[in-house]
């Protein structure tokens, strides 16, 4: 499945080496991130959403009053609405809703749990909108699939309404970093190695903060009462592990949970999918998903 085309994006993320500042790695993110533009016919709006950076995108088909909300991935520490725009916009359309992308604080400078209380902002901004939860679909991947699963787990233990479903993409949810796959592919994985997840890992959680707290490891929360859930994740990535290993968890909590391995898939390989047909096949599926949902 697209073998030459996954090569080429392999060769686009190891064309350089890693930078090494946050701000390097941030505009490196969102260089690789935006190689390819948003198509001609998706309208985006730039939204303050409570005091966070927010965007909405639509495509002529969509529905506005059906919303998926998206959480970018990049460790907690870097990547943007800009890195992430191709992705979203395009499973909105596959979809066929609104998408609101989320501009979350990063850290270290906004350590936990500023990206959780600006996930929980974006999730009121939205009810107070008059969108109802059960047209709210939540997504997000990397950190920005484990965010999405803590963000779900606070709204349940405040015992609000929970949104209709969930989409992970490469879902980083153990930061404790137990993984077997962190080991057994690290060698075939361009971009994700565990030392550099320890690095992340160290400026996101503060000082003293059991890494095993559900709220930074949703993979060791009570996940009964998550509402059906989609998880993809790339069969090269050091991050299988999380993925297949929440999805058991998940399972085992009585959760209608669907997990998708891809051939040769690499992390968050749905960023390129205006290059790669098994890019936009995931989101395809992810829309399936969605729409059977909301």
């Amino acid at each position: 499945m697209g073998q030459s085309e996954i090569d080429d994006i392999r060769t686009l993320l190891t064309s350089k080496p890693r930078p090494v500042g946050w701000t390097e790695r941030r505009q490196r993110l969102d260089e690789v991130g935006s190689v390819w533009p948003v198509a001609a016919d998706v309208t985006l709006t730039a939204v303050d959403v409570g005091g966070v950076p927010g965007e909405w995108s639509i495509d002529p088909g969509s529905d506005p009053s059906r919303v998926l909300v998206f959480f970018h991935g990049g460790g907690y520490c870097s990547g943007s609405i800009l890195s992430h725009r191709r992705m979203v916009t395009e499973a909105g359309r596959a979809a066929g809703v609104r998408t609101l992308a989320v501009g979350y604080r990063l850290a270290p400078e906004h350590a936990f749990p500023a990206a959780l209380d600006d996930a929980l902002i974006a999730w009121r901004f939205l009810r107070k909108e008059g969108v109802s939860a059960a047209r709210i679909a939540i997504g997000g991947d990397s950190a920005g699939g484990g965010l999405t699963v803590a963000l779900i787990n606070r709204l349940r233990d405040a015992n609000d309404e929970q949104p209709a479903c969930a989409w992970l993409v490469s879902p980083w949810t153990d930061l404790t970093m137990s993984g077997s796959t962190l080991i057994s592919k690290d060698a075939v994985d361009p971009l994700i190695h565990k030392s550099y997840l320890c690095e992340l890992a160290d400026a996101y959680i503060p000082a003293g903060l059991d890494r095993m707290d559900p709220r930074v490891s949703p993979l060791y929360s009570d996940l009964r009462g998550l509402p059906p859930t989609l998880i993809q994740v790339g069969s090269d990535e050091t991050l299988l592990d999380d993925a297949v290993r929440f999805a058991a968890a998940a399972g085992a909590a009585d959760v209608a949970v669907t997990l998708e391995i891809w051939p040769r898939m690499i992390h968050a390989w749905p960023l390129w999918n205006a290059q790669l047909v098994a890019g936009r096949h995931a989101l395809a599926n992810a829309g399936t998903f969605i729409r059977s949902h909301l």
